[in-house]
């Protein structure tokens, strides 16, 4: 079944790729032996060109030719400049007067809009932009310039396919501030940033410039083996951080921890849901640390593969094939995602309770076997019956027929859903054993109908290759189109080439961005194993499970902070253009975090209380209802007293209220030990420093449902200033992976704000401050203070630090929403007393402490939108 409907899929891709097969036969029809440019016609031409090269504040530095010829009528193609852009005769004078002999699609510049056109009765003036960043010491052809960014000096020559022999008016080139020497000495005007040549042939300038270090560095650095080692000590830190995390995070042991209250009553143990039992399971195959050690240590030694020893250049495509097919069929069988994982027969269960019947988890390794076993096979017989498809036997064809091509693309989508599956495998893996899902329908269907699930995964799966692949084709489409734009005639061989070799390296290609993104399967793990501790203990919500520690132990504070680390710390290193150092950074952020934290259990409200108040007066269900009234109660008798001062005491003395603030201080002091605790933690303080739920894993769950939702406009604001970027803009729309890349950005962006309101909801009772507002401002601070060394490092390397401050201050902002709507939570059983929102807010913030949050969130608005615009313009 799950094969059938993957079939399905790949008929409309077998159109596609008849169809691309189809567009050569039709252009050889139209093309010509060539055109006869008639140059001679030119002679009499004025010429004028500037270049102008951006570097600073710019990771990647950009040049733009403005160059403006006025042609005069006796040249014969001078009135077909005049017709319309996608007329034969116009790309063809435009041709000659941009490229003369050249093949169109020799040259790869850009362009913002097609050349403008103005005639006269004497001539015709053709104004051309175009633009090119230098990524790399390739030469870089745009417009009539070429710079050879090769050493330790750039060389900037112009050298235009026409008109060459023609004394061009005025040649300017601008230089950004650079040093530069100007060779043959010949230019009329030097200052320190410009030089400007008149009446002169373009073969006398030629200019060497001596660019900073900080734009050679990083083109050394992406061509060496630095830039892959720096990557690959993210997988390697990642894979430590797996595994010291798991050897310490024994399922056994209880997740105590400092303030820990204290262990609930024989009788309180017998009233715990059955449903939420401990995941540990005495007797299962493989275990929970034992799964995430095998994540690991395979995550790392495939990331290493593939960055060190798989050289998109080393091998054929046959090559790669046979690599990493068996590669995908091994990763989805060692993620065995039969495992039985959490799901047990739930304890207290009559006798006559069906367990799992004993064929499900065969059943299940059956159809996941099966179904990976039968896509492998299709993708070896590719390979295998190559004869058939009109392929090589290395499959690097230069040109191929349209069925060709469609092996190529099956072969493609054959290991890209493969690798995806491993993917899909091993996420389900954690999810199942840490408990994410526990008792979910998912689950249930897994266990009694597993073929379906297959059949769905799997025609989920295909679709997302399906995807992929109509992304790189779709991006060839363009780039072809684009490069070719004054083709008369496209040659058809140079098109099937093209498609060709993105048919051969679509899985080769994809691959490597499908594994880079395979870290979120380690966050996914420290997530599960996280869950899986938490509920060592039991669920939140159920009275056996009330008393609990104020916030993780120290093996489950180690997963929370670096759940943070991974998610959102590593950002800064992004926008630092740092990719190199993310394991570095990555470590930095955990330490910030511990720092955080050492502040936090000195000076938080429930550790300056102690354990004592905590046992008594937060030890259970009661506990906690009667401190909320107690909350209630002292905000009843503040308001209450605000009134009196203005003149509307109605039957209620001071004194009265006096008594009743007093009566309260004293609950408070009669649970605590030693001296009296501090004059300023009240109980509205203790009430709003526990939250709105009784775990701090439920706390966590609760800020990470609303950071989620109110990241939402910070991540569309955050990628449309993205969008107005030039060079992203081009690698979205132009590179193979480009979309995709888009789209995942979204994903991550959401799931750091997540992960942030997670982290605050996880410490939300070890963070210092008597507001919430304080609390979301500490954890921004822990982001912070690696984002200083990235600001620093962005302003050594010259680019710009405003999107680094731009995100520090859209986390700052969702982070306060959430810790407001966490105070709104905590309250939620006064809701219906309340007209509005606002009002219970009003309540529990008083007018003062509420006019300084709402004076605090409109400062973080106002620095947004004063980022924002200086990003814009």
């Amino acid at each position: 079944m799950a094969m059938t409907r993957w079939w399905r899929l790949l008929l409309p891709l077998l159109v596609l790729a008849a169809w691309a097969g189809g567009c050569g036969p039709a252009q050889a029809r139209q093309r010509d032996a060539g055109t006869d440019c008639m140059s001679d016609g030119l002679r009499g031409s004025a010429v004028s060109a500037t270049l102008r090269l951006e570097q600073h504040k710019r990771s990647t530095p950009r040049l733009t030719s403005d160059m403006t010829v006025r042609v005069p009528l006796r040249w014969p193609h001078a009135r077909h400049l005049t017709f319309g852009e996608k007329s034969p005769q116009y790309r063809q004078a435009m041709r000659c007067l941009l490229l003369g002999d050249e093949v169109p699609g020799d040259r790869s510049e850009w362009r913002a809009h097609d050349p403008v056109v103005t005639a006269t009765d004497t001539a015709v003036t053709v104004r051309y932009v175009a633009y090119n960043w230098i990524t790399s010491e390739n030469p870089v052809l745009v417009g009539p310039w070429q710079v050879i960014p090769t050493g330790r000096t750039w060389m900037v020559y112009l050298w235009p396919p026409t008109l060459q022999t023609v004394r061009w008016q005025r040649i300017e080139v601008d230089l950004g501030g650079l040093s530069f020497n100007d060779l043959v000495e010949h230019a009329s005007l030097s200052t320190e940033n410009h030089l400007v040549w008149k009446n002169t042939l373009p073969d006398e300038v030629q200019v060497e410039v001596d660019p900073p270090w900080q734009r050679l560095l990083p083109m050394k650095l992406g061509q060496s083996l630095w830039a892959t080692a720096g990557i690959a000590s993210w997988w390697v830190c990642a894979s430590i951080l797996i595994v010291v995390a798991a050897l310490r995070a024994e399922p056994a042991e209880a997740a105590t921890g400092p303030g820990a209250a204290r262990r609930p009553e024989p009788d309180e143990e017998a009233q715990r849901s059955t449903a939420d039992a401990p995941d540990a399971v005495s007797g299962q195959d493989v275990s929970f640390t034992r799964t995430l050690l095998e994540w690991a240590g395979l995550s790392a030694g495939v990331a290493l593969a593939l960055l060190l020893f798989v050289p998109q250049d080393r091998f054929s495509p046959r090559s790669h094939a046979l690599l990493c097919i068996p590669a995908g069929v091994a990763l989805v069988f060692a993620a065995r995602p039969w495992s039985p994982g959490a799901s047990r027969t739930p304890a207290g269960a009559g006798p006559d309770a069906p367990a799992r019947p004993a064929d499900s988890r065969r059943r299940q390794a059956l159809a996941v076997m099966a179904a990976t076993c039968a896509v492998a096979g299709t993708g070896l017989l590719v390979i295998v019956a190559h004869d058939v498809f009109g392929l090589p036997a290395g499959l690097g064809a230069k040109t191929t027929t349209a069925f060709g091509r469609f092996g190529l693309a099956l072969l493609g989508l054959v290991t890209v859903w493969l690798w995806l599956a491993a993917m899909a495998a091993w996420a389900w893996r954690f999810v199942r054993e840490g408990g994410l899902l526990h008792g979910r329908r998912w689950t249930r269907c897994w266990d009694d109908d597993p073929v379906r699930c297959v059949a769905v995964a799997g025609s989920l799966l295909a679709a997302v290759a399906v995807a992929l692949f109509v992304c790189a084709w779709w991006v060839n489409e363009r780039r072809w189109k684009r490069v070719n734009w004054l083709a008369e005639q496209p040659d058809p061989a140079a098109h099937d080439a093209a498609l060709s070799q993105m048919f051969a390296n679509f899985f080769y290609t994809d691959l490597r961005w499908l594994f880079a993104y395979s870290w979120v399967l380690t966050g996914i793990a420290l997530l599960a194993l996280l869950r899986f501790r938490s509920r060592a203990t039991g669920a939140p919500g159920h009275q056996g499970h009330e008393r609990f520690p104020l916030g993780p132990s120290k093996p489950d504070l180690l997963l929370t902070v670096s759940l943070f680390a991974f998610f959102v710390g590593v950002r800064a290193a992004r926008f630092a253009g740092a990719g190199a150092l993310y394991g570095v950074w990555l470590g930095l952020n955990i330490l910030a975090l511990y720092a955080l934290l050492a502040l936090g259990r000195r000076w938080s409200v429930l550790s300056r209380l102690g354990e004592p108040f905590r046992r008594v007066r937060l030890g259970g269900e009661r506990d906690r209802s009667e401190l909320l009234e107690k909350a209630r109660q002292y905000r009843n008798a503040n308001h209450q007293m605000h009134l009196l001062n203005q003149g509307h005491a109605g039957q209620v003395t001071g004194e009265q209220l006096e008594e009743k603030l007093n009566q309260l201080h004293q609950w408070v002091v009669t649970a605590y030990e030693g001296d009296d605790p501090p004059e300023h933690i009240s109980v509205l303080d203790i009430a709003l420093a526990w939250g709105p739920e009784g775990h701090w894993w439920s706390n966590a769950v609760r800020a990470a449902r609303l950071a989620f939702w109110f990241g939402t406009p910070a991540t569309a604001l955050l990628v449309y200033y993205e969008a107005q970027d030039s060079y992203a803009r081009q690698q979205a729309l132009y590179s193979p992976i480009g979309l995709p890349e888009f789209i995942a950005d979204l994903v991550l962006y959401q799931l750091g704000w997540a992960v942030a309101g997670f982290t605050l909801g996880a410490l939300w009772r070890l963070l210092p401050g008597h507001r919430s507002q304080g609390r979301a401002w500490l954890l921004t601070a822990a982001y912070g203070i690696p984002a200083v060394l990235a600001a620093a490092l962005i302003h050594l390397m010259d680019t710009d630090p405003r999107q680094l401050l731009l995100y520090a201050a859209l986390l700052l902002a969702v982070l306060t929403l959430t810790s407001v709507w966490m105070d709104l939570a905590t309250f939620q059983r006064e809701r219906k007393y309340w007209p509005s929102g606002f009002g219970l807010l009003l309540s529990i913030h008083q007018l003062h402490g509420l006019s300084v949050g709402v004076t605090w969130m409109l400062a973080q608005l106002v620095a947004i939108v004063t980022i924002f615009k200086s990003l814009t313009h």
